[in-house]
């Protein structure tokens, strides 16, 4: 039975403050997961029916804002959502689970789902805005093909942050009670 600030053992004050450390940082890793990843799987979910609509408008300006929009709306949360693996990372160190291989596969598809939003989805995003903005001016409209598969890879950048919030819940291995 250890003393001092390292102390874990049930019912003293280190114990106590070591929990609520830990449900601190559990809350504002959940919340930045919440307010930050879910703004930006919704609005690039609505981002291809967006560009649709503008399309068949002609590049009206209400729906050229409409895109410029989401498309703002993916690139500024997908910023903030850094503080998601920041305090992941904080809360799995306080709760010393770091090595567990639910968080290793967690951490490894966050990676990838980052990579597809950075990639590939913010990109083609920005080149169909680009292409939005230019049809009162007479151009053409972007070719259809784009947005199926701009739709595809944000449908699977949001069955990875899906996956990964199943791997949170569910911690399949884990010892520390889920």
């Amino acid at each position: 039975m250890g003393t001092g600030r390292f102390c874990h053992c049930p019912g003293t004050a280190a114990a106590r403050s070591v929990g609520a450390v830990n449900k601190f940082l559990l809350t504002l890793h959940v919340l930045a997961a919440v307010l930050a990843v879910g703004p930006v799987a919704v609005a690039a979910s609505m981002f291809p029916a967006a560009v649709r609509r503008a399309v068949a408008d002609g590049g009206g300006p209400g729906s050229v804002a409409s895109v410029r929009t989401l498309h703002r709306v993916c690139r500024v949360y997908a910023v903030l959502g850094i503080g998601v693996p920041v305090f992941g990372f904080a809360t799995a160190s306080s709760m010393g689970v770091l090595g567990s291989a639910w968080l290793v596969a967690s951490i490894a598809i966050t990676t990838v789902a980052a990579g597809v939003l950075a990639v590939f989805v913010l990109p083609r995003q920005d080149a169909l805005l680009s292409d939005v903005a230019a049809l009162p001016g007479g151009a053409a409209a972007p070719d259809p093909r784009r947005l199926v598969r701009l739709a595809m890879l944000t449908g699977a950048f949001n069955v990875l942050w899906a996956t990964v919030t199943v791997l949170m819940i569910v911690r399949p291995g884990s010892t520390t009670g889920a």
